[in-house]
């Protein structure tokens, strides 16, 4: 059991962009989220989030605060997470279908195209969620993420909260 004082909890963007853009469905249960996990220890970014976030403030001097405020800090990648997210994008481009992949459950959809019958597709995951997740897989004890589906698909060992869509 991890010691609540030690406990390093890294958030996804999306946790964050709930609390700051105005109006969010999540904005209220984001913000419990963040603050129950601040009393049970450290909070971390990976440089992803970090810039992710930098499109929400005029001013890099705003997005600083914000993370002092929130007892946020910026957590570097190291190597092995480098590493990690490089390992997990190869399995994902080498084993990705057509399918849509929903962020919340992990279900597997086929979409097909009501005019000529081809199944549709996007490419629903790009190389930062690879970087998020095994940043936190390796640096955190746990991720705060609405994107679980994703998480637990291609992190499995990473614990990925809140267990319910907030």
């Amino acid at each position: 059991m991890i010691d609540a004082i030690s406990m390093i909890t890294a958030i996804d963007t999306n946790i964050l962009l709930d609390i700051l853009i105005p109006e969010q469905e999540f904005c209220e249960s984001a913000l419990s989220l963040v603050e129950e996990y601040n009393k049970k220890g450290a909070l971390i970014i990976c440089e992803i989030v970090y810039v992710e976030l930098s499109a929400q403030f005029d001013d890099i001097k705003e997005l600083q605060i914000f993370l002092k405020e929130t007892g946020i800090r910026l957590s570097k990648s190291t190597v092995p997470a480098l590493d990690k997210a490089s390992e997990t994008w190869r399995e994902y481009l080498r084993t990705r279908n057509t399918a849509l992949h929903c962020s919340a459950c992990g279900n597997d959809q086929t979409v097909v195209c009501g005019r000529c019958g081809d199944k549709i597709s996007i490419r629903q995951h790009i190389i930062p969620d690879f970087l998020i997740g095994a940043h936190a897989l390796l640096e955190a004890d746990c991720l705060l993420s609405r994107d679980r589906g994703f998480y637990r698909r291609y992190f499995k060992d990473l614990k990925v909260y809140p267990a319910r869509s907030i």
